[in-house]
């Protein structure tokens, strides 16, 4: 299936684009000689990117859900909740921790997560980011990004598909993969 046409307002993205993202981001946190401890991602969007690097750097992989964009169909970004506790297999955050998200949209979620974690994990000792899209109105920087997006594109990431999706709809959604293969 072929996608439309990126613009200044709106970037598509494939799997296969999605997942080249992905390598490079880990490619330029590698080539930065930084080594990091536990790898923290933001739920949903940095679910995959944190998981794909957890397994690259063979780090330890923690979970933080966050929710921002509930308005309109998730397209507005709202009140920002941070769960009260995150998900990792070895021990507490602490030493060096690499946040990973899929993008630094404004800022306001890396900027109050950011001092979240330092607040209630006083035993980390350095923390960095990383993102694949780096959006131009951003108030934060991150530390590691692939592509910096000055025009603020909304970015139609391969597994929004999923978003409309609903399981009495799956039958008929299979066969129709089916027959595009």
């Amino acid at each position: 299936m072929s996608l439309p046409q990126s613009t200044d307002t709106d970037l598509w993205v494939s799997w296969d684009s999605y997942n080249r993202l992905i390598e490079r981001l880990a490619l330029t946190v590698y080539q930065s000689g930084w080594k990091f401890d536990t790898i923290i991602c933001l739920a949903r969007g940095g679910v995959r990117v944190g998981d794909v690097l957890s397994r690259i750097f063979d780090v330890p992989l923690g979970i933080l859900a966050t929710s921002s964009y509930r308005e309109a169909a998730g397209t507005q970004q709202g009140q920002l909740d941070i769960a009260k506790f995150i998900t990792i297999t070895r021990g507490t955050l602490s030493g060096r921790v690499l946040l990973v998200d899929d993008m630094v949209d404004t800022g306001m979620t890396f900027s109050k997560v950011y001092d979240h974690l330092l607040t209630q994990f006083p035993d980390i000792e350095e923390m960095r980011s990383a993102v694949l899209w780096w959006k131009g109105h951003s108030k934060v920087e991150p530390f590691y990004y692939v592509d910096k997006l000055p025009t603020n594109p909304w970015i139609h990431q391969p597994f929004e598909d999923y978003d409309s999706l609903r399981p009495h709809q799956l039958e008929a959604w299979i066969r129709k993969g089916v027959q595009n293969t």
